[in-house]
């Protein structure tokens, strides 16, 4: 199955309402997506379920949501207008542009040209940020950057949280949002993309070796810890750290947990020291004071920031990935009931007798109060539940003749396809046992 699972997937992905390609009735723009109905449940539900445990369950961490245009300034102070680059070579004969740093998708290309030996320019750095204007009057626009990644926007906030908050040191800042890249050659489906979205936390200590080893451990576990908890399969995790000489500027120490995918072990969550750099430029270029104060020693200190940064679309594809199981005759999307798009779907077993129609429908809007709940009366009940299978709806709900008598329901097991007869007041309290 491995060989072909990406195509498996991304028809799946379009088939149900996951993922379709952007502004696809033009001709799509390559690197961008749209995620359908059922995908944009699945991606709220992880970014709520990432927020939760990050910002709500927590003492330590607060949110931010800053703005995805920012002065031009903030992105020379963070380094990216000089350093945000990947190398990029051209092929001689088609023009094509491909990213240096990857033999494999090089090689392939000069499989394309059969027999012609292929020549290659040197490699140039090819800078990464996305140009935007602002102004009115064209020719009198000022030129500034939609944000490559959505760490800056801590940074520059980091004397308004403290100012404005009650935290201390050690301290982080959360943020969930959009971020553009200039890709050379997007591919892999969603894993490679010119729009994409961010969760991240900058986690902010004090500039000690033994309190930067200490965090940076601490939240290497702890990120693993959270995509095993959504079932992901531990053989298909890893940690990689980075070498010396592939560490971005402004790293101490990196390590990435990449995913085994079927085009190979890929990153799809980091963890980084990034030490002062940050609060140190943004210090140095906009004349503004960013130590921070001890309330107890009365020490001032510029502090460490150990980041945690995952990506929602990759972090989705590979849930997509890990979830989706061929069995004998139907395809089952195994995704955590923590995430999944839809709790529950209820259905009637014949949708032409009213009797059953009306107590499904009883049934449905009491239960999508408290969990996202799909209706489907269309065909037999079987093809409904490999529907719902394909969806990754955990359980079914079938009203029958025998609801009309006895009051209980059948609730089918997406996992197992056991069938449990479940009384209809009971029905709330059974799927809320379930999804803790």
């Amino acid at each position: 199955m491995a060989e072909n699972l990406m195509e498996k997937l991304v028809a799946l992905c379009k088939r149900r309402g996951f993922i379709y390609p952007g502004s696809e009735i033009y001709g799509g723009l390559g690197g961008t997506w749209d995620y359908g109905p059922v995908g944009s449940l699945l991606k709220k539900n992880l970014k709520d379920l990432w927020w939760k445990e990050m910002v709500q369950l927590r003492n330590d961490i607060v949110g931010v949501d800053a703005a995805i245009m920012m002065n031009p300034k903030a992105w020379e102070a963070s380094g990216h207008v000089e350093a945000f680059t990947d190398p990029l070579v051209e092929c001689k004969i088609c023009h094509q542009r491909f990213r240096a740093d990857k033999p494999e998708e090089i090689a392939l290309h000069e499989k394309s040209h059969k027999d012609v030996r292929i020549e290659w320019t040197e490699p140039q750095q090819f800078n990464l940020l996305v140009k935007s204007y602002l102004g009115v009057l064209e020719g009198k626009q000022s030129e500034i950057f939609l944000r490559g990644e959505i760490t800056n926007g801590v940074h520059v906030n980091f004397r308004n949280v403290v100012d404005s908050t009650r935290v201390k040191i050690p301290f982080g800042i959360a943020q969930i949002g959009k971020a553009f890249r200039n890709e050379i050659t997007p591919g892999n489906f969603t894993f490679r993309s010119r729009e994409f979205e961010q969760m991240e936390v900058q986690f902010y200590i004090k500039p000690e070796q033994n309190e930067g080893k200490k965090w940076f451990e601490y939240w290497k576990k702890n990120r693993m810890d959270f995509y095993l908890s959504l079932g992901m399969a531990k053989e298909n995790l890893r940690f990689r750290d980075h070498a010396d000489n592939e560490r971005a500027h402004y790293a101490k120490a990196a390590t990435d947990i990449e995913y085994k995918a079927p085009f190979g072990w890929s990153e799809f969550m980091g963890i980084h020291h990034r030490g002062d750099w940050d609060l140190s430029r943004h210090q140095k270029y906009s004349g503004k004071d960013m130590t921070y104060k001890d309330p107890v020693s009365g020490e001032s200190y510029i502090p460490w920031d150990i980041e945690t940064s995952a990506g929602v679309d990759r972090s989705i594809l590979f849930l997509l990935l890990d979830a989706y199981t061929e069995e004998e005759k139907r395809i089952v999307m195994k995704l955590s009931p923590k995430i999944a798009p839809y709790k529950v779907a209820v259905f009637p077993l014949l949708a032409n007798k009213e009797e059953l129609v009306g107590k499904a429908r009883e049934i449905y809007e009491s239960l999508r109060k408290n969990f996202m709940t799909a209706w489907d009366d269309r065909g037999n009940i079987g093809k409904r539940y490999l529907a719902q299978d394909e969806i990754g709806t955990p359980w079914c709900v079938t009203v029958d003749f025998q609801t009309l008598e006895d009051g209980m329901v059948t609730v089918r097991d997406r996992d197992t396809a056991q069938q449990t007869r479940v009384k209809i007041g009971e029905l709330k309290d059974y799927f809320v046992s379930h999804l803790i």
